[in-house]
Parts: C-alpha cells; structure tokens; sequence
C-alpha cells in the first residue's frame, strides 16, 4: 500500500529545474525558497547554493514553469537557460570569464591602494591619489554588490550583497569625507584616518574568493560530467542496405547499431549478432569487464572492449540508464538532508541580524569610544563586523557534502536518491536481506522432479510448465526453462491467476493445475473445502522434505485437487554474501533475512550466508514483511531492507531506507531510497560507510561556519579592545570570509577519496 501510494504520489507532480543568476548566500536560497512554496500547487522547492540550481516539484494542473520563472525574476533574481552540462557548468564558466577583465583591474588598483597605506608613507596629495585608484574598484569591480544590494533593498530584504556593499561603502564614504572635507574633524585636533584600503581590498578579496569557491564548487559536479561525456557524439546505425554515422541524439528506437572494439555504446538496446566484452564500470562500479552474447542487454555508455557486435536499440534520450543515473543523482544534490533545517533557520535571519550587530556597535564605539577616534573607530568596527560575517559557509555546509557524496556514489554504482536517505542511511539499526535475489543470485533452476502415484516426471513438468509459462516469478520462470531444455510442448493456458508471493493456478489442457508452497496450496483447499488432499498424501512424496534441507525449494503440483507431485528449484548463494553480512555487522547493524522460501530452505541459505537462524523469517507474504518491519520501527529501530523483486516493493517503502539492486524490477527501484546499480551486496555497506562519512564532514562544515561567525563578528565588533586593545583591521575581516568559504568547500572535497 505505502509503495503505491509513494509511486502515485510521485505521479501525481512534475519536476523542473531552474538556473538562478544572482543568488549570493544562504540568505538568497531562503528567500527563493520561501517565495516559491508559496506558490499553490507548489509541492517541493530545493535551491542548490552549490550549484546555484532551483530544483520544484509542482502540480502541474495549478502552476506551471513560467508562473514559477516570473516568481523567482519577482524576488529580484534572474533565470537563464540551464546549460546541457552538469549544473550548468558552462554557464558559470561563462560568468567567471567575462568578469576577469574588471577582477584584474580590480587587483592592480587595489593592490598599490594596499601598499601605499600600509607603508605609512606621506606625501602631498596622499588622500587624493588612494581617492583616485579606490574610486574604480568600488565603482567598477565592486558593481556587482552594489546592485544586488539596491535590488535587495527595494524588495525591502538584504543578503550577503548587502552585508559587502554597505560595509564597502561606509569604508569608502568616510574616507571620502575626509579627503574632500577633512574640516568637518577639525573639533578631533586631528586629521582623519582614511580607509581607502579597507574598501577595495574588501572588493578585490572577496571578488576572488567567489572566483575561487566557484572553481572548487565545480569539482564536487566532476563525476556527474564524467558520466556526461561517457556518451559518444555520434553512432554508427545501418538504416537499409547502409551504413551511416549520426549524430547520437537522433538514434531512433529499433534502429541496428554498428559498435566496433574499444567504442562507446551510444544508446540501451539487446545484442543481434556477435559477442564481447563490455567495461561497464561506469555504471555498475565493478572493474570486471562483463561477457555480452546476442540477447543480452547493453547499456549505453559502457566501452566495447573486445569484439565487434550490432545490438537494437531500445532505449534512447533521457530513457537510456545513463540519463537516468544523471537525473537521479542530480535530484540527489538538489535535495537537502534534514541536518541542514538549523542552517536554514539561521540563515533566513542572519543578513538581518548581522546588520543590526553593525549598527549597534556603530552607536556603541561612537558614543563610548575613545573621544580623540571615536567615529574612527565606530566605522571601523562596524565595517569589520559586516565584512567578516558569513552567510555563504552555512549555504554551503550541506550541499558541497551532499553533492560530492552522491557524485561518489555514483562513481560506485551507488545511486542515492535524496539527501534525506543520505543522511538517514548512516543512523540505520537493523538491516534486513531479501533472500532471492539478495543474498543468493535469483537465477533458479529445477534440480529434482518428485512425482505421485501414476505420474510420470515429463507429464508432470509439462503440465506445471504449462501453467506457469505466463508467470513472471523467478521460480515459474525457472520450471519453464526446464521444460524447454528437455524440448517440452507447452499446452496455452487458461484462467491463469497468480498470487503475490505464494504460486499459481491455471486450466492446462482441461485440467485445473495448482502450483505453489504449502501455504498456498492450503489456501486453495480451504476456499475450495476440498479435503481430500490430506497432508499425510504430502508426506508419501519421498524426499520433499528433505529437500528444504539442502536449500532447495520444494514447489507442489496439484492436478484436478489431487496431489500430483512436486518440483525442487534451487537459488544459488552470491560468492560475496558471506562478506557482506560481515561486514554490515562490523557497523554495529544487525542483519536480518526474509524470504518467502520453505523454513528449512531459509535455514539452510543463513547457514551458507553466516546468518544466524533467529534472524531469519521464512514464508514471509509481502504484507508480512511490511508488518515486520513496522514492528521493528515501533520499538524506535531505524531499518534498511535491500530486495530487488516486485514483492519487496512495500518493504522498501516501509523501511527507512530501501536499498534495490540494480538487477532488479524498476518497481522495486523507484520504491527505494538507494539504487545499488552492480547488484553486489557489498555496497550496501559501502553505502553506509559513504553516509557516515558524509555526516561527519557536514557536521565539521556546520561547526566551523557557526563558530566562525559566532566568534569572528563579535570580536570584529570590538568585544575584546577593553581588554586586549585588538581590533580587527577590516582587510583581513574579507580574507577571512572568502576563506572561510573555500575551507567548507575544500573539506566536502575530501569525500571524493571515500
């Protein structure tokens, strides 16, 4: 129920995604977000500091694109046209090249302004030179902050431009004063003290440290456009009687592809003729090259390493895995992690707060300063107190580590759908394996045929074949392999019914065939009260119950309500289960495994497993799991469950984090949290390793922005000068914030090593 109403739900919205100009901290990200989720039939809005990306999940029969486009223009920012890179990484690039000519002047101005005050040095005209080369970097490279400021105010709201080009410009403003009319401090006995330097050096420093937290912030999207590229430009199609190269977006569906030995596959599609060997470790993370025949499936992006082959296309676009890898992972950076709800809260009053800091400490050092500086030091202090203080950090505590943690996983073939699983994966207590699929292979095969009384094996195969040739369970899929490897006519089958996790029924040549475990088949006898299949009749099939013993799963047949025998399918165990489940437990989880098998055959599967047998549930109905896992979480147990089948569809999304194989149905996939795309146990500890990881880097990042500004303004303001006499010289108050904010970017960075 719960993973059908999460699918409808989903259903039900559209998702865009919007490149944003002009958003400068946190305090931007807030007021975009606010503004939005205002909007009706608005479900989800997410801005991406990182990326600078609006990400809106909306319903579209009551808002659409444009209404949200003029919503976001409203509030003072600009939408432009998201590049087909990752995060529109060109359109940034772009922004930073066209700027240089102004951030160079900038620096060759600022830096002499710089020297000039430092040395002490007087000379005639002194004021007026430093007047000269500040006037151009205030006015030319600091444009930007003075604009977005102005657009900010008459909005009647304020972000970090406000913060830079007030604190800029009283800097400038006083020391023009005091150039053009240094009589108004003629009641000082003194010349005023200029800080021409304060103000250009703030523009320059902090022009550069965008520059730069824009170049590292590219690097967290480096895996998403190494995903990108993997796709060829062009594909060799034959279309008639020729061949042809186009350009790959115009792959048509069924078109034949032509792929030679060491190319790129442009498109999805299944085999034709000929045989290789594919490197698909960009989408699966497994470095063994895997062995493709025709009838296999190939993914587009994957390198041809061997033979030369022509495989159909059957998935082009945005359906081809590789987009769908993209899309997911981008959804993933564009999502936030319930850690940063606090930093969200700050920053929608930090702009605010810091201002009236400023303006209290401009009145306090004014009226209680020394009386020979007072209004010196009054503008001085406040300066620093606005140029010091960072909004930006908080903005990009989270996303750096969100986007450098998914783009990782990605690497790994690990693919995690929101920051919310992200962070919820690493506080996990219980995880719980589904059994077929899971911990064994999921590819059955018949190993023993028991038959009744006035049976014989191929009679019996034939009919059961027969009944299950429209199943789409692993264990009917299994039987009729059989039959046709032993070369078996099927009979069509009629009334074909099936029940979620137990077995089918279906009438096969006029006869009413029953197929399934125990349970079902009692099921059956009760609905029907046909009684004269007793359980004792069960037991004379020698050897079925022995056959649980040896992880083998014993399938009944009953024919016309009679018992007809019965059909043992075998799963064999993954060669990296036992590892895994070594390793899950080293993370302090406790491992669990459902299956709907035969108690003994589940017993059997946790022996080889190195499971241990209370841990185990057997002859588990998808409701049954659902109703496991809920108790578990009653209780205040945070539970993953990993499965790949249709019936593990509730379970993932009951659990707290589903974790789906990538092998499995795409029920299953969009009903969990995280997608193992290789199908290897193995990452589901890495996956939790991975959010582990990344909850202590957002910690750290979180920590330091918050105690940055909680100690830096305060002593920018001038708290300490009673006692020590220190005074922060508003200069190094901008080297500190660009700083700070290339720290938090460069900690996230080291997730990439994970």
């Amino acid at each position: 129920m719960e993973s059908a109403q999460k699918i409808q739900s989903a259903a039900r919205f559209s998702d865009a995604t919007f490149l944003v100009e002009g958003i400068h901290c946190a305090s931007c990200v807030n007021r975009i977000e606010k503004g939005i989720q205002r909007l009706p039939g608005v479900h989800l809005a997410n801005v991406n500091f990182a990326t600078k990306e609006l990400c809106v999940r909306y319903a579209a029969d009551e808002v659409g694109p444009d209404r949200i486009r003029q919503e976001v223009e409203s509030l003072g920012y600009k939408v432009a046209e998201a590049s087909k890179t990752a995060y529109g990484a060109e359109t940034h690039g772009a922004h930073s090249i066209r700027d240089l000519p102004e951030l160079a002047a900038g620096i060759a101005l600022a830096l002499p302004v710089a020297m000039i005050s430092m040395s002490h040095v007087e000379f005639p005209m002194r004021n007026w030179v430093l007047l000269l080369l500040t006037t151009p970097v205030v006015f030319w490279t600091g444009r930007s902050f003075f604009t977005g400021a102005w657009a900010m105010f008459r909005r009647r709201s304020a972000d970090m431009n406000t913060l830079i080009a007030v604190g800029a410009g009283a800097a400038y403003l006083y020391s023009f004063m005091g150039t053009i009319a240094p009589f108004l401090w003629r009641n000082t006995g003194r010349m005023p003290h200029v800080y021409f330097e304060a103000a250009a050096v703030i523009i320059v420093v902090i022009r550069i440290g965008r520059l730069i937290e824009e170049h590292a912030g590219r690097r967290t999207t480096e895996a998403i456009r190494a995903l990108l590229e993997r796709q060829p430009k062009n594909a060799r199609v034959i279309r008639g009687d020729h061949e042809e190269e186009i350009p790959s977006e115009q792959v048509r569906l069924d078109d034949v592809v032509m792929v030679r030995p060491g190319e790129k596959l442009p498109v999805d599609g299944v085999i034709l003729d000929g045989r290789s060997t594919l490197d698909e470790s960009m989408i699966t993370g497994e470095s063994m090259p895997v062995e493709k025949v025709p009838g296999d499936e190939v993914v587009g992006g994957t390198i041809n390493q061997s033979g030369g082959f022509r495989y159909r296309a059957t998935r082009i676009g945005n359906d081809t895995v590789l987009q769908q890898i993209v899309r997911l992972v981008r959804e993933a950076q564009g999502s936030k992690a319930p850690i940063a709800r606090l930093a969200d809260v700050v920053s929608g009053y930090f702009v605010q707060t810091v201002i009236a800091i400023a303006a209290v400490t401009f009145l306090v050092w004014w009226n209680f300063g020394p009386a020979d500086s007072a209004l010196s030091m009054a503008v001085v202090t406040s300066v620093s107190a606005l140029i010091i203080a960072c909004p930006c950090a908080l903005g990009l505590a989270t996303p750096t580590a969100i986007m450098v943690a998914s783009g990782r996983g990605a690497e790994r073939g690990i693919l995690i759908k929101t920051g919310e699983s992200l962070e919820m994966a690493h506080r996990l207590d219980v995880i719980i394996l589904d059994k077929t699929g899971t911990v064994t292979r999921g590819q059955l095969r018949v190993t023993d045929l028991l038959v009744g009384e006035g049976w014989r094996p191929k009679q019996l195969l034939r009919l059961a074949a027969s009944a299950e040739r429209y199943s789409e369970h692993p264990i009917g899929k299994a039987i009729v392999q059989k039959a046709g490897a032993e070369q078996i006519e099927l009979y069509e089958a009629e009334n074909f019914k099936a029940a979620e996790g137990g077995g089918v029924e279906a009438v096969v040549d006029d006869r009413q065939v029953r197929i399934g475990n125990w349970k079902f088949i009692q099921n059956r006898l009760d609905a029907t009260g046909d009684r004269s299949a007793s359980d004792p009749a069960l037991c004379q099939l020698a050897g079925v119950a022995d056959l649980a013993s040896d992880a083998k799963t014993p399938v009944l047949v009953m024919v016309d309500g009679q018992w007809a025998g019965a059909i043992a399918v075998a799963d064999v165990i993954r060669p990296e289960s036992r590892d895994a489940i070594v390793q899950l437990r080293r993370c302090g989880l406790r491992v669990m495994m459902f299956t709907g098998d035969h108690e003994k055959t589940a017993f059997a599967v946790a022996n080889q497993a190195g499971l241990h047998i209370e841990t185990v549930f057997a002859e588990m109905q998808p409701a049954d799991k659902v109703r496991k896992i809920r108790e578990l979480q009653a209780t205040g147990l945070k539970v993953g469950m990993v499965g790949d089948g249709v019936n593990d569809a509730p379970a993932l999304a009951q659990a707290d984090v589903g974790f789906a194989m990538g092998a499995g149905t795409d029920v299953a996939i969009h009903a969990s949290d995280i997608t193992l795309m290789g199908g290897n146990l193995n990452a589901v500890a890495e996956a939790i390793e991975l959010s582990r990881r990344t909850l202590r880097v957002i910690r750290q990042n979180l920590f330091f922005s918050f105690v940055y500004n909680v100690l830096g303004i305060p002593i920018a303001a001038g708290v300490l000068f009673p006692w020590t006499g220190w005074l922060l010289n508003p200069m190094i108050c901008s080297v500190a914030m660009a700083l700070s904010d290339i720290c938090v970017v460069a900690n996230s960075l080291r997730l990439k090593r994970a």
